[in-house]
């Protein structure tokens, strides 16, 4: 075992949890939101301190459940899912997405004159 380790353990900051091998259910999910936590979190900053960890993993959660949105949610958050604030996200997307096809036919069929059209270009 890491002396590192042992020593939190006898300070109380941490404690041994043995893993449950009997599971009926996967934990990939978790498994999945730990791995983004610590590699693209808490592995891009300096850990002096217990207290400056439980800072950043209580950022992360906060910023992963209230701003991040959630492709498996249809762009919404996990509180907006959990509280059913988010009923408006998928069509606003949607809203969003035909915006910008519009926008970019615009940009795209706009001509000065001087530049020569893509069409003419083929």
């Amino acid at each position: 075992m890491n002396a590192q380790v042992d020593e939190l353990i006898t300070t109380g900051v941490l404690r041994r949890v043995l893993a449950f091998t009997e599971l009926k259910f996967s934990n990939s999910m978790i498994e999945a939101w730990w791995r983004s936590l610590k590699h693209q979190w808490l592995f891009l900053h300096s850990w002096d301190s217990v207290t400056t960890v439980r800072r950043l993993v209580a950022f992360y959660v906060q910023e992963h459940n209230t701003v991040l949105p959630h492709s498996a949610f249809c762009g919404q958050t996990p509180d907006e899912m959990y509280f059913g604030r988010g009923d408006a996200v998928p069509a606003d997307l949607t809203a969003r997405a035909a915006a910008r096809r519009a926008r970019i036919e615009a940009n795209r069929s706009a001509a000065c004159g001087r530049c020569p059209s893509i069409h003419a270009a083929a």
